[in-house]
């Protein structure tokens, strides 16, 4: 992603990508480097003072024939950030299928006496990430270039307009069309699909909001309270804010607190009268908890009383062994996994990224996130046929130290698509420079040739060097596809690990290097195209 950030940025901040603490960059190059004559503005851009130590890569090829354009270390390992994405969401659209639904259900575990069920209404979570918080009236998923899950960290992080508890109200309507309108007994949340993993952020079997409180201030007049503005809004949460409108051109600067179970919220600080609304985020530490009471009170909306008290620990303990012979009394239908894939990759959705590994061993019978791994080795062996050891992961986003990929391996991996039926699904479900989810950020005038014409994931790292006061930007990638004015499709990765960069400003100024580069590669793939006549199709 790329973000304007002003202001403090937080040391090992995520940046709308994958960024973390990492141990250096990329291993040393090896001796003779592999490259092609890059041309004079791309060599320009990587000799340029921030790239000193630095570490560049470059591939792009032409899948229709193999012809390799442009060369630069292929087969080195580099720090990838969230292009580790690619990889993660490929592995789940293959195993899950991109038409792959989740169904939530609902069951009446007790007596139905009337319209009274005495015992328990247990919704056994299914790994839904939005939970319908995000769905459209078309059925599509809504995002915004930089997502409320980055408020925290990138200024401009906005909301979309949909209702985080839409899921828990249909299914509360659900409950009540089946002919219930009381519960003497309690609601249960039912999180045995999977055993949440020790990666950040933490995925869990039922997902309200991305598992956050949205907190958004708007300012008034200078000298007086600023307007709050939040949600979900359920209980025992309850926020607080002191935080004061200051005058036009001022600071704003918004610190969020919370007690150690989140339920209380705290902001303080200011806001300038002349900013825009400010968004930050709280996390939800007990997502079961939380969604045991959202559920309540949405049967509470739709007129179905629980005799249970609505807040308080989710009575897990009280489930049942299995399902056998209790009803199904409602059913949240999620959109399909292609709307899913396409949120996770166009804002970089590090949950949902996660959450994939635990959406594939979940498929294969399996309670252990981790069991996602051999179902992405699997699919790369034997279906995309890539070599594995072209990279190496230890979560889905690209966060932890061990990430690493090729650019040979990435090359290969999107030539893969480009020989399905997905083809056109999977590549329009990325970023489109200058037009969709993070790509929109850069490019996005009629003035920039290739605005439309770039599909590709970017990632980050990137960290505060306190010895010697600066930036230091251990990746900064793109990888994805270059399209022709004919249409014809190119892969590329282009990448850099190990920059160094005096202020926050040096940061973007990387990031729109990287993104120069892939319009230079997709403007002179344009004039080859020219000169080379017409292609045939690239997918076959």
């Amino acid at each position: 992603m790329r973000a304007r950030i002003r202001g403090r940025l937080r040391p090992w901040a995520v940046v709308g990508v994958a960024l973390a603490v990492v141990a250096g960059t990329a291993a040393a190059a090896p001796a003779g480097n592999p490259q092609d004559d890059l041309g004079p503005d791309i060599t320009a851009i990587m000799n340029k003072p921030a790239y000193q130590h630095a570490q560049w890569g470059l591939l792009e090829i032409d899948p229709q024939d193999g012809r390799v354009l442009h060369s630069r270390y292929p087969d080195q390992f580099f720090m990838p950030g969230s292009t580790v994405k690619l990889i993660t969401i490929s592995g789940a659209w293959h195993a899950l299928g991109p038409d792959h639904r989740f169904t939530t259900p609902v069951h009446a575990v007790g007596r139905l006496d009337g319209s009274t069920l005495t015992g328990n209404l247990a919704l056994v979570a299914q790994g839904d990430l939005t939970m319908g918080g995000r769905t459209k009236a078309d059925g599509s998923v809504d995002f915004t270039p930089i997502d409320h899950t980055y408020a925290d960290d990138v200024p401009g992080a906005t909301l979309t307009p949909e209702d985080p508890l839409a899921g828990l109200d249909q299914i509360a309507r659900q409950v009540r069309d089946s002919g219930i309108t009381a519960v003497d007994g309690d609601v249960v949340i039912d999180p045995r699909l999977f055993t949440p993993p020790a990666i950040s952020p933490q995925p869990t079997p039922l997902i309200i909001n991305d598992n956050v409180i949205d907190l958004l201030t708007t300012p008034s007049s200078p000298g007086q309270p600023a307007q709050l503005s939040w949600r979900p809004q359920v209980a025992p949460y309850q926020v607080t804010s002191t935080v004061r409108t200051v005058d036009a051109g001022g600071t704003t600067d918004i610190q969020v607190g919370a007690s150690p179970d989140g339920t209380a919220i705290t902001l303080s600080g200011t806001i300038a009268a002349d900013a825009p609304p400010t968004l930050k985020i709280s996390q939800v530490q007990d997502p079961n908890a939380f969604g045991r009471t959202a559920l309540i009170e949405a049967l509470a909306r739709a007129g179905v009383t629980v005799t249970a008290p609505p807040t308080g620990p989710n009575p897990q303990a009280a489930l049942p062994a299995s399902y056998s012979g209790d009803p199904q009394v409602a059913a949240f239908v999620s959109p399909p996994y292609r709307e899913y894939a396409k949120l996770i990759l166009n804002v970089s959705h590090n949950l949902g990224a996660n959450l994939a590994l635990c959406n594939m061993a979940a498929d294969r019978g399996s309670t252990n996130c981790f069991d996602g791994f051999p179902v992405i080795h699997d699919f790369l062996t034997n279906t995309a046929k890539v070599d594995p050891t072209q990279f190496q992961m230890a979560d889905g986003r690209g966060d932890v130290p061990v990430d690493r990929v090729t650019p040979t391996g990435l090359n290969q991996l999107l030539a893969y698509w480009l020989r399905t039926p997905d083809a056109d699904a999977f590549r329009t479900s990325l970023p489109i420079l200058g037009v969709s989810g993070t790509g929109a950020l850069y490019c996005n005038t009629d003035a920039c040739p290739a605005r439309g014409k770039v599909f590709a994931k970017p990632g980050t790292i990137i960290g505060f060097d306190w010895l010697n006061q600066q930036f230091a930007i251990n990746a900064q990638t793109y990888a994805g596809y270059l399209q022709a004015d004919d249409g014809h499709l190119y892969t590329f990765f282009v990448g850099v690990n190990g920059a160094a960069v005096p202020n926050i400003q040096g940061f973007f100024d990387v990031n729109d290097d990287v993104d120069q580069i892939a319009v230079l590669l997709q403007q002179e793939a344009c004039k080859q195209d020219r000169a080379a006549g017409p292609h045939r199709p690239t997918a076959s």
